[in-house]
């Protein structure tokens, strides 16, 4: 049986977690599989990481990359060895960030603020051949919430998808590698509890938090990338 690794790095708001789980939960809800061995190592409790797994995905993080936690460079020290021995890998808004800096690309603050709500994302023509994205739509919905971003990718990455406000919204590096800003495995739910959350901090930067809750979406397409990346990991 294969073996997929879910790198948790962080954990989500108290409430949040009460009511709906917390990010391991959410995405081995939707990578199970009967012939797939999911495990959790935590890094920011100083888990040790695995040498050698069939496929990794990396969660998102309250945590900045920019703050070069020990941990988190440690993890990306480790994802570059992965990424070099072409063990598939998928990182998910943090972990697509650290999987950028892994890889030599540049991540900080996005000069235009955070980005947060169910909101339109767009493929490039290099989906066409990419074992992940092609089958999407051209344009398809995901959820968002984030303040950083990629700013500069790694030397011979290649886009896949971007949005009016983040222009890095996926990327592949070599054959088995992905980073998605998006968050895949938020549900409509999860999404909504986040901008609740958050509306006293998204009032005070002039965001209409009203009008993010009634434009909350479900986004099968985006959450099917969860599917796809472990039927890839145990047919590989």
């Amino acid at each position: 049986m294969k073996s997929l690794c879910i790198v948790k790095t962080g954990t989500t708001y108290p409430e949040i977690r009460d009511l709906h789980g917390d990010f391991d939960d959410w995405f081995i809800s939707a990578l199970s599989r009967p012939d797939l061995d999911v495990c959790v190592v935590d890094v920011t409790a100083g888990h040790p990481l695995p040498e050698s797994p069939d496929g990794v995905v990396v969660t998102g993080s309250p945590a900045m990359v920019s703050d070069r936690a020990e941990w988190s460079e440690q993890t990306a020290a480790w994802l570059k060895a992965q990424v070099k021995m072409e063990t598939p890998v998928l990182g998910v808004c943090y972990g697509h960030q650290l999987l950028a800096h892994a890889l030599g690309g540049r991540v900080d603050y996005h000069p235009g603020g955070r980005e947060i709500g169910t909101l339109k994302v767009r493929k490039t023509d290099a989906c066409q051949n990419d074992r992940l994205l092609r089958d999407l739509p051209d344009t398809f919905s995901a959820n968002l919430t984030h303040m950083q971003s990629v700013l500069a990718l790694p030397d011979g990455a290649e886009l896949l998808a971007y949005s009016d406000h983040e222009p890095h919204q996926a990327f592949r590096y070599g054959d088995c590698a992905w980073g998605l800003q998006f968050h895949p495995e938020f549900s409509a739910r999860i999404m909504t509890a986040y901008i609740q959350r958050l509306t006293d901090i998204l009032n005070n930067e002039n965001v209409d938090s009203a009008q993010l809750l009634a434009e909350v979406d479900a986004t099968p397409d985006a959450h099917s990338l969860l599917g796809r990346f472990s039927m890839l990991v145990a047919t590989q």
